[in-house]
């Protein structure tokens, strides 16, 4: 049986990690293999605006109108009729009774008729790109030709609590025992165990907000974010009627030297900051995804090709290392390198655990979240994962030219996922 070591603070090469993987074109075959009639294909995606939790756009906001809001929108957009539809996967993991009610009733609330199944799906932090996986391993399998997948979040009304009704015995077993370790503290533990400076994360995190800045000056995000008209409640107790289009959480005062000065939020000598740390957040996305000759034989466009996608596992206590780990498995599936990638998204929990991986995989800094990442943007934690393919496909759509892009993110628990897309060009 495989396991996984930690020995003075390296740890085991990728191979020895267990994976699962989701539905890919076998290695060697993807750099020669451009089309096929089974391809998992994105037809469109789109996302919310992401809003600061407790505060910010949505904090009034219920899910259900969230995940409505993408759902009309990304069917609207390709004028798709929702029948077409063989399921919905959504990724959520705060809501109540894991958010199938939630789940159902926005799709009630986009129209959509009662004959479209729809299910939730709970990968914590990468719960947005399982529901993609869990999409496309369903196309590939024959179950049906069209799927929508979905994440999404409203931590304004939930706030992450105790791990629930759980053995007596979680305290008697190690690994068991650091699955519920905050993760702010998984956070401490890598730059701790893995020598990532104070400095370094506070240049990551900079980095990060001064890319979103200029990214929402260009209108980069305007082709992705669908607007969304709800209800403000000011501090006033008034209610507003608002048509929100703009991300809450991009700085534009943030500086380096400000970074530098804030306390550590977790322990006390700490280095994870409020600053260098993902913000809470509100916020849905969905993806449409088709078989190729389906989405090809209704002349919808196609924005990316799946070319692979594997989930990991890493140990709890430095659960932040998971895209380390997980990029590899994908790659490798893909029969590509890190150099033939040409934009990373990679889930910013901690800047932290962010820097380490790039630096681990020897990634330059400029494929890295060009657009900004979770540190600039937010982390609506079941919406992060579509909404870093909405944003990653969007990306390489501008670039127009064939290229590869990589999605990929931590998971809470010690685990970690990857997906490798591929823009056709034009």
């Amino acid at each position: 049986m495989n396991r996984v070591k930690v020995v003075f603070g390296h740890l085991s090469p990728p191979n020895t990690f267990k994976s699962h993987s989701g539905p890919v074109i076998s290695g060697e075959q993807c750099k020669a293999l451009s089309t096929g009639p089974d391809d998992i294909v994105v037809v469109h995606g789109v996302r919310t605006a992401i809003g600061k939790a407790k505060r910010g756009s949505f904090k009034d906001t219920t899910p259900d109108e969230l995940l409505s809001s993408v759902m009309t929108a990304v069917l609207a957009d390709v004028g798709l009729s929702p029948e077409r539809l063989g399921d919905i996967c959504v990724g959520n993991v705060l809501q109540p009774g894991a958010g199938a009610l939630m789940a159902r009733v926005a799709l009630f609330l986009s129209g959509f008729p009662e004959t479209v199944p729809v299910y939730v799906v709970n990968r914590m932090c990468s719960s947005g790109l399982q529901a993609l996986f869990n999409v496309a391993g369903a196309i590939q399998m024959g179950c049906y030709d069209m799927g929508l997948a979905c994440g999404v979040e409203s931590m304004s009304l939930r706030n992450p609590g105790e791990p629930g009704d759980v053995s007596s015995r979680l305290m008697d077993n190690d690994k068991a025992r650091d699955c519920i370790i905050p993760m702010g503290i998984t956070s401490e533990n890598v730059a701790e165990r893995f020598g990532i400076s104070r400095e370094k994360q506070d240049k990551f995190a900079f980095s990060s907000q001064q890319k979103a800045i200029q990214a929402q000056k260009r209108g980069v995000f305007d082709q992705e974010i669908c607007p969304v008209t709800t209800r403000f409640v000011d501090k006033d107790g008034l209610e507003h009627t608002v048509t929100v289009t703009k991300d809450d959480g991009i700085r534009p005062g943030t500086t380096l030297a400000g970074l530098t000065k804030l306390r550590a939020a977790f322990k006390p000598d700490g280095s994870t900051t409020a600053g260098n740390s993902s913000q809470v957040s509100d916020g849905a996305a969905a993806v449409l995804l088709g078989r190729r000759s389906a989405v090809e034989a209704l002349s919808l466009p196609i924005l990316g090709v799946l070319r692979a996608s594997a989930v990991v596992g890493v140990p709890p206590d430095v659960m932040g290392i998971g895209p380390a780990y997980a990029i590899p498995v994908a790659l490798k599936q893909a029969g590509l390198s890190v150099a033939d990638i040409d934009v990373f998204e990679i889930n910013e929990a901690f800047a932290s655990q962010a820097v380490y991986c790039v630096e681990k995989l020897g990634i330059p800094l400029e494929k890295v979240n060009p657009n900004g990442g979770a540190i600039a943007l937010g982390h609506p934690l079941g919406c992060t994962g579509a909404r870093q393919v909405v944003t990653l496909l969007n990306e390489l759509k501008r670039r127009g030219r064939r290229s590869f892009g990589v999605v990929s993110m931590c998971i809470g628990t010690g685990m970690g996922a990857a997906a490798v897309f591929e823009y056709p060009g034009v």
